[in-house]
Protein backbone atom coordinates (compact mmCIF):
# COMPACT_ATOMS: atom_id res chain seq x y z
CA UNK A 1 0.00 0.00 0.00
CA UNK A 2 1.52 3.49 -0.80
CA UNK A 3 1.88 6.56 1.59
CA UNK A 4 -0.93 8.15 -0.08
CA UNK A 5 -3.13 5.84 -0.09
CA UNK A 6 -2.73 5.01 3.80
CA UNK A 7 -2.77 8.61 4.04
CA UNK A 8 -6.02 9.04 2.74
CA UNK A 9 -7.94 6.08 4.41
CA UNK A 10 -6.68 7.61 7.54
CA UNK A 11 -8.51 11.41 6.65
CA UNK A 12 -11.62 9.68 5.55
CA UNK A 13 -11.55 7.44 8.65
CA UNK A 14 -11.42 10.63 11.35
CA UNK A 15 -13.49 12.35 9.49
CA UNK A 16 -15.94 9.27 9.06
CA UNK A 17 -15.47 9.22 13.02
CA UNK A 18 -16.45 13.19 13.58
CA UNK A 19 -18.99 13.99 11.00
CA UNK A 20 -20.60 11.20 9.43
CA UNK A 21 -24.53 11.71 9.55
CA UNK A 22 -27.68 9.10 8.99
CA UNK A 23 -29.28 8.98 5.86
CA UNK A 24 -32.90 10.82 6.25
CA UNK A 25 -35.91 11.11 4.02
CA UNK A 26 -36.93 14.29 2.44
CA UNK A 27 -40.36 15.27 4.19
CA UNK A 28 -42.89 14.62 1.18
CA UNK A 29 -43.87 18.22 1.37
CA UNK A 30 -40.90 20.20 0.74
CA UNK A 31 -40.27 23.73 0.42
CA UNK A 32 -36.81 25.15 1.09
CA UNK A 33 -36.85 28.90 1.41
CA UNK A 34 -32.68 29.32 2.11
CA UNK A 35 -30.41 27.20 -0.49
CA UNK A 36 -26.60 26.69 -0.49
CA UNK A 37 -25.21 25.10 -2.77
CA UNK A 38 -21.30 24.25 -2.84
CA UNK A 39 -19.14 23.96 -6.71
CA UNK A 40 -15.69 25.23 -5.47
CA UNK A 41 -14.51 22.47 -7.71
CA UNK A 42 -14.73 22.31 -11.54
CA UNK A 43 -13.71 24.71 -14.28
CA UNK A 44 -15.90 27.89 -14.95
CA UNK A 45 -17.35 26.23 -18.55
CA UNK A 46 -18.93 23.26 -16.25
CA UNK A 47 -20.27 25.83 -14.02
CA UNK A 48 -21.85 27.95 -17.08
CA UNK A 49 -22.72 24.95 -18.68
CA UNK A 50 -24.68 23.70 -15.57
CA UNK A 51 -26.46 26.81 -14.73
CA UNK A 52 -29.84 25.12 -15.90
CA UNK A 53 -29.54 23.72 -12.27
CA UNK A 54 -30.22 27.30 -10.94
CA UNK A 55 -32.88 27.84 -13.29
CA UNK A 56 -34.38 24.67 -12.24
CA UNK A 57 -34.43 25.47 -8.11
CA UNK A 58 -35.75 29.41 -8.83
CA UNK A 59 -38.50 27.87 -10.92
CA UNK A 60 -39.61 25.11 -8.44
CA UNK A 61 -39.38 27.61 -5.52
CA UNK A 62 -39.47 30.83 -7.08
CA UNK A 63 -39.76 32.60 -3.14
CA UNK A 64 -36.48 30.81 -2.28
CA UNK A 65 -32.77 32.45 -1.70
CA UNK A 66 -29.55 30.62 -3.42
CA UNK A 67 -26.59 31.05 -2.09
CA UNK A 68 -23.76 30.14 -4.15
CA UNK A 69 -20.64 28.89 -2.80
CA UNK A 70 -17.96 29.18 -5.77
CA UNK A 71 -14.49 28.42 -6.29
CA UNK A 72 -11.72 31.31 -7.95
CA UNK A 73 -11.76 29.32 -10.83
CA UNK A 74 -15.18 29.49 -11.74
CA UNK A 75 -17.34 32.45 -9.67
CA UNK A 76 -16.77 35.05 -12.63
CA UNK A 77 -18.63 32.52 -14.90
CA UNK A 78 -21.92 33.27 -12.47
CA UNK A 79 -20.75 36.85 -10.76
CA UNK A 80 -24.30 38.59 -11.89
CA UNK A 81 -26.40 35.35 -12.61
CA UNK A 82 -30.34 36.78 -12.09
CA UNK A 83 -31.15 32.98 -10.06
CA UNK A 84 -27.90 33.60 -7.61
CA UNK A 85 -28.81 35.84 -4.65
CA UNK A 86 -25.61 35.72 -2.79
CA UNK A 87 -22.25 34.66 -4.28
CA UNK A 88 -19.85 33.41 -1.72
CA UNK A 89 -15.49 32.58 -3.42
CA UNK A 90 -14.35 29.70 -1.12
CA UNK A 91 -10.26 30.37 -1.28
CA UNK A 92 -8.40 27.57 0.39
CA UNK A 93 -5.12 29.80 0.27
CA UNK A 94 -7.13 32.06 2.49
CA UNK A 95 -8.56 29.91 5.25
CA UNK A 96 -5.58 31.00 8.07
CA UNK A 97 -6.73 34.18 7.49
CA UNK A 98 -9.08 34.59 10.77
CA UNK A 99 -11.18 37.37 8.98
CA UNK A 100 -12.06 35.37 6.06
CA UNK A 101 -12.35 32.51 7.88
CA UNK A 102 -14.94 34.33 10.17
CA UNK A 103 -16.85 35.61 6.67
CA UNK A 104 -17.01 31.62 5.79
CA UNK A 105 -18.68 30.83 9.09
CA UNK A 106 -21.22 33.14 8.77
CA UNK A 107 -22.17 31.58 5.02
CA UNK A 108 -22.37 28.39 6.02
CA UNK A 109 -24.39 28.97 9.27
CA UNK A 110 -27.29 30.88 7.96
CA UNK A 111 -29.83 28.91 8.79
CA UNK A 112 -30.32 26.38 5.42
CA UNK A 113 -33.16 24.31 4.81
CA UNK A 114 -30.87 22.63 1.87
CA UNK A 115 -27.35 22.29 0.97
CA UNK A 116 -26.89 21.05 -2.57
CA UNK A 117 -23.33 19.24 -3.96
CA UNK A 118 -23.68 18.87 -7.58
CA UNK A 119 -21.55 16.81 -9.55
CA UNK A 120 -20.64 16.25 -13.54
CA UNK A 121 -16.66 14.93 -14.37
CA UNK A 122 -15.89 14.88 -10.25
CA UNK A 123 -16.77 14.01 -6.63
CA UNK A 124 -14.73 16.91 -4.27
CA UNK A 125 -14.57 15.87 -0.80
CA UNK A 126 -13.70 19.56 -0.24
CA UNK A 127 -17.09 20.34 -1.50
CA UNK A 128 -18.47 17.78 0.45
CA UNK A 129 -16.59 18.53 3.60
CA UNK A 130 -18.12 21.70 3.29
CA UNK A 131 -21.64 21.27 3.05
CA UNK A 132 -20.96 19.26 6.48
CA UNK A 133 -19.93 22.42 8.31
CA UNK A 134 -22.87 23.97 7.35
CA UNK A 135 -25.88 24.32 9.35
CA UNK A 136 -28.74 22.47 7.01
CA UNK A 137 -31.31 20.09 7.72
CA UNK A 138 -30.76 18.74 4.60
CA UNK A 139 -27.72 17.83 2.47
CA UNK A 140 -28.24 16.27 -0.89
CA UNK A 141 -24.68 14.77 -2.45
CA UNK A 142 -23.53 12.37 -4.44
CA UNK A 143 -23.35 8.72 -3.21
CA UNK A 144 -21.19 7.12 -6.46
CA UNK A 145 -20.51 9.01 -9.86
CA UNK A 146 -20.48 6.61 -12.73
CA UNK A 147 -20.26 3.59 -10.75
CA UNK A 148 -17.34 4.18 -8.61
CA UNK A 149 -18.05 4.99 -4.53
CA UNK A 150 -17.68 8.35 -3.09
CA UNK A 151 -15.94 7.73 -0.46
CA UNK A 152 -17.42 10.79 1.76
CA UNK A 153 -20.70 10.17 0.85
CA UNK A 154 -21.13 10.02 4.62
CA UNK A 155 -21.16 13.59 4.88
CA UNK A 156 -24.80 14.03 3.07
CA UNK A 157 -28.19 12.32 5.07
CA UNK A 158 -29.60 12.38 1.33
CA UNK A 159 -27.79 10.34 -1.26
CA UNK A 160 -27.83 10.15 -4.77
CA UNK A 161 -26.74 7.39 -7.05
CA UNK A 162 -24.84 9.29 -10.08
CA UNK A 163 -24.30 7.61 -13.84
CA UNK A 164 -24.07 9.38 -16.78
CA UNK A 165 -23.06 5.96 -18.36
CA UNK A 166 -26.65 5.49 -18.42
CA UNK A 167 -27.24 8.09 -20.92
CA UNK A 168 -23.90 8.91 -22.80
CA UNK A 169 -24.87 11.48 -24.84
CA UNK A 170 -27.09 13.71 -22.97
CA UNK A 171 -25.91 16.94 -21.94
CA UNK A 172 -24.09 18.31 -18.61
CA UNK A 173 -26.77 20.90 -18.53
CA UNK A 174 -29.87 17.49 -18.28
CA UNK A 175 -27.17 15.59 -16.15
CA UNK A 176 -26.23 18.48 -13.49
CA UNK A 177 -30.03 18.10 -12.33
CA UNK A 178 -29.58 14.57 -11.43
CA UNK A 179 -28.94 15.44 -7.97
CA UNK A 180 -31.99 17.07 -7.32
CA UNK A 181 -34.44 14.30 -9.53
CA UNK A 182 -36.05 13.42 -6.77
CA UNK A 183 -36.90 16.93 -5.82
CA UNK A 184 -39.02 17.15 -9.21
CA UNK A 185 -37.02 19.69 -10.49
CA UNK A 186 -37.25 20.30 -14.39
CA UNK A 187 -36.12 23.59 -15.78
CA UNK A 188 -38.00 25.79 -18.32
CA UNK A 189 -35.00 25.42 -20.43
CA UNK A 190 -31.66 24.09 -20.16
CA UNK A 191 -29.82 27.13 -22.03
CA UNK A 192 -27.24 28.74 -19.84
CA UNK A 193 -27.43 32.18 -18.69
CA UNK A 194 -24.78 35.07 -18.00
CA UNK A 195 -26.70 38.21 -16.97
CA UNK A 196 -24.59 41.08 -18.28
CA UNK A 197 -25.66 44.87 -17.44
CA UNK A 198 -25.73 48.33 -18.61
CA UNK A 199 -21.91 48.97 -18.22
CA UNK A 200 -20.83 45.60 -19.85
CA UNK A 201 -23.18 46.67 -22.79
CA UNK A 202 -21.38 50.35 -23.05
CA UNK A 203 -17.70 48.72 -22.88
CA UNK A 204 -19.02 46.30 -25.49
CA UNK A 205 -20.81 49.09 -27.51
CA UNK A 206 -17.59 51.15 -27.12
CA UNK A 207 -15.34 48.07 -28.52
CA UNK A 208 -17.61 47.93 -31.50
CA UNK A 209 -17.89 51.82 -32.30
CA UNK A 210 -13.75 51.25 -32.64
CA UNK A 211 -13.83 48.71 -35.10
CA UNK A 212 -15.56 51.39 -37.49
CA UNK A 213 -18.06 48.56 -37.95
CA UNK A 214 -20.73 49.95 -41.61
CA UNK A 215 -24.11 49.10 -41.38
CA UNK A 216 -25.06 45.83 -42.49
CA UNK A 217 -21.95 44.33 -41.88
CA UNK A 218 -21.55 41.32 -40.49
CA UNK A 219 -19.31 40.78 -37.24
CA UNK A 220 -17.94 38.05 -36.64
CA UNK A 221 -16.05 36.69 -33.60
CA UNK A 222 -13.69 34.08 -32.60
CA UNK A 223 -11.69 32.22 -29.74
CA UNK A 224 -8.58 30.87 -31.26
CA UNK A 225 -7.42 29.11 -27.81
CA UNK A 226 -8.19 26.53 -25.31
CA UNK A 227 -7.30 25.36 -21.98
CA UNK A 228 -6.20 21.84 -23.23
CA UNK A 229 -4.21 21.87 -25.77
CA UNK A 230 -6.10 18.70 -27.77
CA UNK A 231 -9.23 21.11 -27.77
CA UNK A 232 -7.13 24.26 -30.10
CA UNK A 233 -8.05 23.92 -33.69
CA UNK A 234 -5.01 24.89 -35.86
CA UNK A 235 -3.82 28.81 -35.62
CA UNK A 236 -3.01 28.57 -39.45
CA UNK A 237 -7.04 26.94 -40.40
CA UNK A 238 -8.02 29.74 -38.42
CA UNK A 239 -5.99 32.27 -40.71
CA UNK A 240 -7.10 30.54 -44.15
CA UNK A 241 -10.97 30.27 -42.17
CA UNK A 242 -10.61 33.93 -41.81
CA UNK A 243 -9.66 34.79 -45.32
CA UNK A 244 -12.17 32.51 -46.64
CA UNK A 245 -15.05 34.34 -44.65
CA UNK A 246 -13.45 37.90 -45.72
CA UNK A 247 -13.35 37.16 -49.06
CA UNK A 248 -17.05 35.96 -49.67
CA UNK A 249 -18.97 38.39 -46.94
CA UNK A 250 -15.85 41.07 -46.42
CA UNK A 251 -17.30 40.37 -42.78
CA UNK A 252 -15.63 42.59 -39.96
CA UNK A 253 -13.66 40.06 -36.95
CA UNK A 254 -12.88 40.66 -33.49
CA UNK A 255 -11.16 37.86 -31.27
CA UNK A 256 -11.77 37.41 -27.38
CA UNK A 257 -9.10 36.18 -25.26
CA UNK A 258 -7.10 36.20 -21.94
CA UNK A 259 -3.49 36.74 -20.72
CA UNK A 260 -3.44 32.49 -21.07
CA UNK A 261 -3.81 32.57 -24.86
CA UNK A 262 -0.81 35.64 -25.40
CA UNK A 263 0.73 32.96 -27.88
CA UNK A 264 -2.33 32.24 -29.98
CA UNK A 265 -3.34 36.30 -30.46
CA UNK A 266 0.13 36.86 -31.16
CA UNK A 267 0.16 34.81 -34.16
CA UNK A 268 -3.05 35.77 -35.32
CA UNK A 269 -1.62 39.21 -35.56
CA UNK A 270 1.52 38.37 -37.49
CA UNK A 271 -0.17 36.41 -39.77
CA UNK A 272 -3.71 37.59 -40.29
CA UNK A 273 -4.07 39.05 -44.01
CA UNK A 274 -7.32 41.40 -42.58
CA UNK A 275 -7.33 44.20 -39.39
CA UNK A 276 -9.02 42.81 -36.47
CA UNK A 277 -10.07 43.76 -33.52
CA UNK A 278 -8.76 42.03 -30.01
CA UNK A 279 -10.92 42.31 -26.89
CA UNK A 280 -8.74 40.62 -24.32
CA UNK A 281 -8.70 40.23 -20.52
CA UNK A 282 -11.87 41.02 -20.21
CA UNK A 283 -15.06 40.10 -17.63
CA UNK A 284 -17.17 37.11 -18.85
CA UNK A 285 -20.09 39.51 -18.46
CA UNK A 286 -18.75 42.13 -21.12
CA UNK A 287 -17.66 38.78 -23.41
CA UNK A 288 -21.18 37.74 -23.36
CA UNK A 289 -22.28 41.09 -24.31
CA UNK A 290 -20.28 41.74 -27.21
CA UNK A 291 -21.07 37.98 -28.42
CA UNK A 292 -24.57 39.13 -27.97
CA UNK A 293 -24.29 41.95 -30.91
CA UNK A 294 -22.16 40.20 -33.03
CA UNK A 295 -23.45 37.83 -35.92
CA UNK A 296 -21.68 34.88 -35.71
CA UNK A 297 -19.33 33.66 -33.24
CA UNK A 298 -16.95 30.71 -34.06
CA UNK A 299 -14.83 29.03 -30.91
CA UNK A 300 -12.69 26.13 -29.83
CA UNK A 301 -14.42 23.85 -27.28
CA UNK A 302 -13.62 25.49 -24.11
CA UNK A 303 -14.49 28.17 -21.22
CA UNK A 304 -16.11 31.09 -23.89
CA UNK A 305 -17.46 28.38 -25.87
CA UNK A 306 -19.73 27.91 -23.14
CA UNK A 307 -20.39 31.91 -22.41
CA UNK A 308 -20.87 32.54 -25.99
CA UNK A 309 -23.53 29.99 -25.73
CA UNK A 310 -25.67 32.07 -23.63
CA UNK A 311 -25.99 34.63 -25.93
CA UNK A 312 -29.20 33.99 -28.90
CA UNK A 313 -25.83 34.68 -31.31
CA UNK A 314 -25.31 31.93 -34.18
CA UNK A 315 -22.41 30.21 -32.89
CA UNK A 316 -19.85 27.42 -34.44
CA UNK A 317 -17.71 25.17 -31.94
CA UNK A 318 -15.07 23.21 -33.19
CA UNK A 319 -14.51 19.81 -31.00
CA UNK A 320 -12.30 17.38 -30.97
CA UNK A 321 -11.73 14.48 -28.13
CA UNK A 322 -14.49 15.85 -26.04
CA UNK A 323 -18.47 14.34 -27.01
CA UNK A 324 -20.03 17.28 -28.28
CA UNK A 325 -23.10 15.85 -27.32
CA UNK A 326 -22.29 16.49 -23.68
CA UNK A 327 -20.74 19.72 -23.93
CA UNK A 328 -21.90 21.76 -27.00
CA UNK A 329 -24.23 24.72 -25.89
CA UNK A 330 -27.75 24.28 -26.36
CA UNK A 331 -29.66 26.07 -28.79
CA UNK A 332 -31.45 26.80 -32.15
CA UNK A 333 -28.69 28.42 -33.51
CA UNK A 334 -25.97 26.59 -31.83
CA UNK A 335 -23.26 24.23 -34.00
CA UNK A 336 -20.97 22.24 -34.09
CA UNK A 337 -17.93 20.11 -35.92
CA UNK A 338 -16.54 17.02 -35.05
CA UNK A 339 -15.26 14.65 -37.42
CA UNK A 340 -12.74 12.18 -34.77
CA UNK A 341 -10.67 12.76 -31.30
CA UNK A 342 -8.10 14.68 -33.37
CA UNK A 343 -9.32 18.12 -33.73
CA UNK A 344 -7.07 18.84 -37.03
CA UNK A 345 -8.99 16.46 -38.81
CA UNK A 346 -11.73 19.01 -39.23
CA UNK A 347 -10.38 20.97 -42.81
CA UNK A 348 -10.82 24.60 -43.19
CA UNK A 349 -13.27 24.04 -46.08
CA UNK A 350 -15.37 21.78 -43.35
CA UNK A 351 -15.71 24.83 -41.29
CA UNK A 352 -16.28 27.13 -43.76
CA UNK A 353 -18.90 25.47 -45.58
CA UNK A 354 -20.44 25.43 -41.88
CA UNK A 355 -20.41 29.12 -42.06
CA UNK A 356 -22.28 29.70 -45.32
CA UNK A 357 -24.86 27.55 -43.96
CA UNK A 358 -25.29 29.44 -40.46
CA UNK A 359 -25.01 32.77 -42.07
CA UNK A 360 -27.55 31.92 -44.59
CA UNK A 361 -30.05 30.93 -42.29
CA UNK A 362 -29.83 33.95 -40.12
CA UNK A 363 -32.21 36.17 -42.27
CA UNK A 364 -31.66 39.61 -40.67
CA UNK A 365 -28.02 40.81 -39.07
CA UNK A 366 -28.15 41.99 -35.20
CA UNK A 367 -29.46 45.13 -34.26
CA UNK A 368 -26.72 47.44 -32.87
CA UNK A 369 -28.25 50.55 -33.06
CA UNK A 370 -28.71 50.14 -28.72
CA UNK A 371 -24.89 50.08 -28.15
Amino acid sequence: MSGNNLQERIIYKVVNSFFAVPEKQLPAEFDPGNILIVRQHNQFGDMLAGVSLFRGIKEKYPGCKITLLAGPQNFYGVEKNKFIDRLFVFRKKMLWNPLYLKKLSNVLRDNYDLVIVPVTVSVSFTSNLISRFSDAEYRIGPSSLNGVKNKSAFLFNVRENIDWKLQPDSNVAERILDIVRRLGISPSTYKSEITFDAEDVRKAGDFIRSLDLPPGKLLIGLHVGAGKDQNRWSLKKYVELIDMLDSSYNATFYFTGSSTDKEEINFMKKNLLVNAGYFLNRKITEVAALVSFSDLFISNDTGIMHAAGTTDTPQLSIFGPTNPYNWAPIGGNKYFIRKSELIDDITTNDVFDMCKVIIGRTAARVKRESV
